[in-house]
């Protein structure tokens, strides 16, 4: 039985209009690999010319999935938190965001354009998406590098991402967002726990976390 390939077909269609997005060559072995993998937040190998996801078997060994890039796309995420309450202990909130695409909610984030950290890129996305820039740079944490375990990834085409804790702090009142770009809203929802951000999307918008971002937001929030 030949191995299963796919690429979505927006991906095609992104190479054939010549989308930034999307990598112009359908055959990775054309690609020189030697600057990607010299920049690659994890180190991959390559096999008979071609990318292999260096974390997992997504059951598509060939092809790119719904991604445009072939290998490592580099991501920023921001895990913005907020204690409301006047005393400590207060209830700890977490800015996530309705993915358009109808993968579930997750939290702001998206790819690092070149010449950025993962910090610039991580705060560019959060305003892009929420609205939100009242953040100063004292407010933000870089965390480690980790692979996100996307359903739109492939054997050949997977996402690292930049996390990046931004705490506000504790306020009174939650900060006011609005969904934009790739978002379809944004919300701050009570997360003293991955339990209970599970259920609060539940309960008020029938929704669930982004299957990247589960394992991730498992161990920030505890």
């Amino acid at each position: 039985m030949k191995p299963r390939e796919f690429t979505h077909p927006s991906v095609i269609e992104g190479v054939k209009s010549g989308a930034e997005w999307a990598d112009p060559v359908m055959d990775p072995a054309q690609i020189d690999w030697g600057p990607r993998q010299a920049a690659a937040l994890i180190p991959f190998n390559l096999r008979d010319g071609r990318p292999v996801n260096p974390c997992e078997s997504t059951g598509i060994p060939y092809g790119r999935n719904e991604f445009g890039h072939w290998g490592e796309a580099a991501m920023a995420d921001a895990l913005v938190t907020v204690s409301l309450g006047a005393d400590e202990p207060s209830d700890r909130y977490l800015l996530v965001i309705e993915r358009k695409d109808g993968h579930g909610w997750a939290v702001p984030g998206g790819h690092v354009e070149p010449g950025e950290t993962g910090t610039q890129a991580a705060l560019r996305e959060l305003a892009e998406e929420t609205g939100y820039t009242d953040v100063r740079p004292s407010e933000c944490t870089p965390m480690p590098p980790r692979y996100v375990p996307d359903p739109r990834a492939s054997d050949e085409a997977w996402a690292v991402t930049l996390p990046v804790h931004v705490s506000q702090g504790m306020r009174y009142v939650l900060p006011e967002v609005s969904g934009g770009d790739d978002a379809r809203r944004a919300e701050w929802v009570a997360a003293s726990s991955f339990d209970m951000l599970e259920h609060e999307l539940a309960a008020r918008f029938n929704g669930t976390v982004f299957a990247a971002h589960r394992d991730m937001l498992r161990e920030f929030l505890g």
